[in-house]
């Protein structure tokens, strides 16, 4: 590439992002990388396009009949494995019939890795001496070992947790269910949708887009882990002789 493809601004005056974003005639796109409150100034501010990298509130459903060692192994690594990242669980899910089962144990994993479980009533009784989780904490991207933990009545009730609560990121279900795979999968309209898998994987490097740009919450037009290919646009090169529109 020619050298002067690439420029960088080494004065960190946050006014010079103001200038930048003015430049509707030079710059085709701006990709804010950083907290909530640094994308939501862009946008409030740019007059060009703007691809949206907003936080990830993500979320891993445990189903009816989920393996209950497959799923503990799936939350522990989406939680713990690398808690300050957009691409982190921050709620988990947990389907009543099974959460007599589940629940004990995987707090006491939690607990050994440091995690604080902020719950519901019902995750408070099945798991002792844990805060109680407030409104507030649903809608809350922790980037911390913090995690809410609410006890739901199937995949219905997770669906609609995950489309009031979530940030359209990352979420999963850990389920054998070929249906309720698919009703996650079409119904959670997020930028990545998960069976049996964790929420860590959401990243340009693991999706084989090499080096990531960001990973967009928006709808339009790209969406989710961005490579290069998605930040192209495209244009038509149409050869005629003569052809005219009748």
């Amino acid at each position: 590439m020619p050298e002067d493809s690439i420029a960088i601004i080494r004065r960190t005056d946050r006014s010079l992002v103001d200038e930048l974003l003015v430049q509707e005639g030079l710059i085709d796109l701006a990709i804010p990388r950083g907290g909530e409150s640094l994308i939501r100034s862009v946008c409030e501010r740019s007059r060009i396009p703007v691809i949206k990298h907003y936080k990830g509130v993500c979320h891993t459903y445990v189903d009816d009949e989920a393996d209950l060692k497959m799923a503990e192994d799936i939350c522990f690594n989406a939680k713990v494995q690398r808690p300050g990242v957009c691409n982190a669980m921050e709620t988990m899910l947990v389907s009543r019939k099974i959460a007599r089962r589940f629940l004990p144990g995987m707090a006491r994993r939690f607990k050994g890795a440091g995690v604080e479980i902020r719950g519901c009533d019902e995750t408070r009784r099945l798991v002792p001496g844990i805060k109680r989780a407030k409104e507030e904490d649903w809608y809350t991207e922790y980037l911390d070992l913090i995690l809410s933990v609410r006890v739901v009545g199937g995949v219905d009730e997770a669906i609609s947790h995950i489309m009031k609560y979530g940030s359209y990121h990352s979420d999963s279900i850990v389920t054998p269910s070929r249906k309720n795979a698919d009703k996650f999968l079409r119904e959670v309209d997020s930028a990545c949708v998960y069976v049996n898998a964790s929420t860590r994987l959401t990243d340009g490097g693991v999706f084989g887009k090499g080096a990531e740009m960001g990973i967009s919450t928006d709808k339009i037009h790209a969406r989710g882990p961005m490579g290069l290919e998605e930040l192209t646009s495209y244009k038509y090169l149409v050869y005629g002789s003569g052809q005219v529109r009748e």
